[in-house]
């Protein structure tokens, strides 16, 4: 594992302050700057105000999606690397989030230690974990949830409707965390 050689400036964006507050006191512990903010727009402004080297990036800002800020934050930083780090990892917006520019992706809860290993190995080869066993029904289902989200935009009527369900009965699933693979 490579180690942490110099001094990096990092934006945390995770509408959770609290948790926002300690990994950047862990990180400054560290030697790193860093600084956060709690929605797009307050991420915006701190982006706008000056540069970072790393970013961690919220899947989750409240009602709003971190996957619709990352094309923003490239445009804004696009030599920042980014790491989204969420609570509700699914396939499908991995890869989304790969696509969008994001250097790599990650389940909470994730150490520190994990956070900085995600950022210094952005530049090798991702590996993909191929499991032993097929993944449970329940697993395949919050994937296949996740996906039809992501097609209709985050939009949850349209999501429910697509899949057959109550917007109650989705909105209930969503708040859950996924089970593990």
């Amino acid at each position: 594992m490579n180690t942490v050689t110099s001094y990096k400036k990092i934006l945390i964006i995770d509408d959770e302050e609290r948790f926002a507050q300690v990994l950047g006191r862990s990180l400054e512990r560290l030697g790193h700057s860093a600084s956060y903010a709690t929605n797009p727009e307050d991420a915006i402004q701190q982006l706008s105000t000056g540069t970072y080297d790393w970013i961690s990036l919220d899947l989750r800002l409240g009602q709003d999606s971190g996957l619709a800020l990352l094309p923003r934050l490239r445009e804004l930083s696009h030599q920042s690397k980014i790491v989204v780090l969420t609570g509700f990892a699914s396939i499908s917006t991995a890869v989304e989030a790969i696509k969008q520019g994001a250097f790599n992706y990650l389940h909470k809860p994730a150490t520190v230690k994990e956070l900085l290993t995600a950022f210094e190995d952005a530049n090798e080869e991702m590996s993909v974990e191929i499991a032993e066993e097929p993944m449970s029904v329940e697993r395949l289902e919050w994937e296949h949830i996740q996906r039809v989200l992501l097609e209709n935009e985050g939009n949850i009527s349209s999501t429910a409707r697509a899949l057959g369900m109550h917007r109650r009965t989705l909105q209930r699933k969503l708040q859950k965390h996924p089970i593990r693979p």
